[in-house]
């Protein structure tokens, strides 16, 4: 079983990206937009899906914001160019712009 990278198929950022990682990726990587989701066991509702990045391991674990992205990249080549993101001095850095991004995102694509 491949891991599996839920993404947003309705933010042009995440389409971009996830039209690269799929050019790129292996196949142990499987890429769902949120939007064609059957329910699946073990993953959050769609709204919380929608708010961030996630990413379902083989092994069952549950990775969200840059660690499902940084995770996704290490199916490419590429892989090894994303780990900097969770050096210890800079992860909080990455994860604070990451969340406020995020949330920029979703209000922006998802307004009330």
């Amino acid at each position: 079983m491949p891991d599996t990278l839920y993404y947003d198929g309705q933010c042009p950022l995440c389409n971009r990206e996830m039209a690269k990682l799929g050019q790129l990726c292996d196949a142990e990587l499987q890429l769902k937009d949120i939007h064609n989701l059957a329910e699946e066991d073990g993953l959050p509702d769609r709204e919380t899906l929608l708010r961030t990045l996630h990413l379902k391991t083989a092994s069952g674990e549950l990775l969200t914001g840059i660690d499902a992205n940084v995770m996704a990249w290490q199916h490419t080549r590429l892989g090894p160019l994303w780990r900097w993101l969770r050096w210890p001095l800079i992860r909080p850095l990455a994860d604070s712009i990451y969340r406020f991004w995020a949330e920029r995102c979703y209000r922006r694509l998802y307004p009330d």
